[in-house]
């Protein structure tokens, strides 16, 4: 199969990073690079042999057929619409959009335009993600756990720790209950800044499943972990390194079984990026729709809302 050829569009440090992957790709062929500061486009485009471009329209008519969305937040939607209207593919780095109609409006411009449209949901490629999928796959799910913790980014200005830290932990719950949020309660902290910057999510899916995000940008080292109790085992999952844990065959004297399950080290954008590929060229659904994204957002904003 011919490679595709692949733009991005913004060039921080997310769009650099699809940039470095995408490149060592044989599924993609990097030919374009936008943003508007005009020495970051050069200087990203130069690294990969790509054209340069600080005019939206004209990175949209460079005759790439998929583009990465990295662009600030508040622009995803335009960058978007404007490129799944020149029927090009999208990958939409999360979150969505801002506001709900925004990203209807990129949902509703991937459709009119029959173009696959992914969102970025990074963290469901992590290896320890899908090794724990396996682990529970034919098991009954009572609870889940998940910590995202760090010290506060500089580069962060337009939100808060819920839509830049929990939405991706909303997103693994959802993918792995296959159940969507009943209800919603949340505590939202401001420490070091005018947004949120600590909180604490508590859910419970339309399947009984209870779950809880603890998450923050006031603790001085950075800790992603995921537990889930089943019925029959409690796995847990250092999402940083990682290692996956499953404790088992509990007995009445307290004593239980543990083992390590293998967790492939695969680049979870290089696997993003794959899947996007795939979508493509095999016309399925892509792993995370724009309907995954729009719930992920709604779901974020009724926690800021609570």
């Amino acid at each position: 199969m011919n490679a595709l050829k692949l733009g991005v569009a913004g060039v921080g440090v997310m769009g650099r990073n699809h940039a470095r992957v995408a490149n060592d790709m044989r599924e993609f062929d990097l030919t374009a690079v936008f943003d508007p500061d005009g020495v970051t486009a050069d200087g990203v485009a130069a690294a990969y042999e790509a054209s340069a471009y600080t005019d939206l329209d004209a990175f949209a008519a460079s005759g790439i057929d998929a583009a990465v969305v990295a662009t600030p937040n508040r622009f995803h939607a335009d960058t978007a619409v404007a490129l799944l209207e020149r029927g090009i593919h999208v990958l939409v780095e999360k979150p969505i959009a801002p506001t709900v109609e925004e990203s209807q409006r990129i949902i509703d411009a991937a459709h009119a335009n029959n173009r696959v449209l992914m969102v970025g949901h990074v963290e469901r490629f992590n290896p320890a993600v899908e090794t724990v999928k396996r682990a529970i796959a034919d098991d009954e799910i009572i609870s889940i756990q998940i910590t995202r913790v760090g010290p506060f980014p500089p580069r962060m200005g337009e939100v808060g720790v819920v839509i830049d830290l929990a939405v991706h932990d909303i997103d693994i719950i959802r993918h792995l209950t296959g159940s969507e949020m009943a209800e919603v309660q949340s505590l939202l902290g401001h420490t070091h800044a005018s947004r949120e910057d600590s909180a604490l999510l508590q859910f419970r899916m339309d399947n009984g499943t209870i779950a809880h995000i603890t998450t923050n940008w006031v603790t001085p080292y950075k800790t992603r972990t995921l537990q889930v109790a089943t019925k029959s085992r409690f796995v847990v999952a250092d999402l940083i390194t990682r290692q996956v844990t499953e404790y088992f065959g509990q007995q009445p004297d307290g004593s239980y079984s543990t083992r390590m399950l293998n967790s492939w080290p695969n680049e979870p954008l290089k696997k993003e990026l794959e899947a996007f590929a795939t979508a493509i060229k095999t016309g399925e659904a892509p792993a995370v729709t724009g309907e995954d994204g729009l719930r992920n957002l709604e779901v974020a904003l009724r926690c800021l809302a609570e």
